[in-house]
């Protein structure tokens, strides 16, 4: 299982409406063309996000109400998820791990369970870098190695661990690529395990053979005058992604009474050669079963229709999921929350456009 993604953060001062925009590419090097590997979309209510058995195995007890989750899962038949959002605004992503394999039923637990009993629990984007802190310290595998992008619509930061250690820091730049490879978190820290030595480099102290690589932004490139747009996410991710792509996700975070989160999925391998599909948190959301597996398959229907396009369909395709993204900017201009009309927002597009496969 691979958790690794190649992230892109933009901040609320580069962005056209005012929102903090976080791009991510899932990856997984064994899955040439991404055969094989299918990442499932799973919405979960206040009543089961926290039901069921974590993959590391710990168990956990839940600090508060619980909310509203969408989260995207690696592989099929996970409890936990690389990516995903909750109802608040605060968006999660891996960009990392190494050791995940040998934690599972360790009593543990895993970086993708960490994923979605945070975004279950957390408000904002700080109580979520702290109640990441809190799980590695008490429940992560001593070998195991992880970095998080964590995000609410007034800021970024990223969280390195090894075994039960980390340190966090909030992006200052205004925007930021972190590409999978290793450890992030180096010399600036502003939050981190009690008494460690913040003098010196977490990742080089940690694993000096694992840190994370530096990367040129793919893709338009934000100038600094507010006019980025998830559409440039979206042509962001395209020319980054490649052959070991797997899901690709945008998340457009906005202040409440400003406008409305929306979380973009393709559900599909390499964002080159997809869509991308729009949720947000309306009163009862309806997800497609398209997007996930079902117990006599390996992959989401979705996945495998993709994997039969023909080359036409993607144009068409295209032009489609422009004109929702102009369409919901228009509604998201008018309305400060989404109505029940955007209940199966997400099923809807993702129906949509597998009639373009059959």
């Amino acid at each position: 299982m691979s958790s690794n993604a190649d992230c892109f953060i933009v901040l609320p001062a580069n962005c056209a409406s005012g929102s903090l925009i976080f791009g991510r590419n899932a990856e997984d090097a064994t899955a040439v063309g991404g055969v094989g590997v299918s990442s499932e979309i799973c919405y979960y209510d206040v009543s089961d996000v926290l039901e069921g058995k974590t993959d590391g195995g710990a168990t956990f007890e839940p600090a508060g109400d619980a909310l509203r989750v969408i989260l995207q899962k690696p592989k099929p038949g996970l409890w936990g998820g690389d990516f995903g959002a909750n109802d608040r605004g605060v968006a999660i992503g891996l960009t990392w791990s190494d050791g995940q394999e040998e934690a599972k039923d360790s009593d543990s637990l895993l970086g993708t369970d960490i994923v979605r009993i945070v975004l279950a629990e957390s408000n904002e984007v700080e109580a979520a870098v702290d109640l990441i802190g809190s799980l590695v310290a008490k429940h992560s595998n001593d070998g195991s190695k992880l970095n998080f992008v964590v995000c609410d619509p007034s800021a970024a930061w990223i969280l390195s661990s090894a075994g039960k250690v980390w340190a966090a820091e909030k992006l200052q730049a205004t925007w930021q690529r972190l590409p999978s490879g290793g450890l992030t978190v180096t010399n600036t820290i502003d939050k981190s395990s009690e008494g460690l030595d913040t003098a010196a480099s977490f990742a080089a102290a940690h694993d000096a053979e694992a840190q994370a690589p530096e990367a040129e932004w793919c893709g338009p490139k934000p100038d600094g005058d507010a006019t980025y747009t998830q559409q440039d996410m979206f042509e962001t991710l395209r020319s980054a992604s490649g052959d070991g792509s797997r899901g690709a996700t945008v998340s457009v975070l906005s202040s409440k009474g400003s406008s409305i989160s929306c979380h973009w999925f393709t559900g599909t391998p390499n964002a080159a050669e997809s869509v991308f599909k729009p949720f947000v948190f309306a009163p009862k959301p309806r997800i497609s079963p398209l997007t996930q597996v079902q117990s006599d398959a390996e992959q989401t229907l979705l996945h495998s229709l993709h994997a039969n396009r023909k080359p036409a369909a993607l144009e068409h395709l295209r032009s489609l999921e422009r004109s929702c993204v102009d369409e919901l900017n228009n509604y998201f201009s008018l309305q400060d929350h989404a109505s029940d009309e955007l209940d199966e927002l997400l099923k809807d597009c993702v129906e949509a456009e597998v009639k373009f496969y059959r």
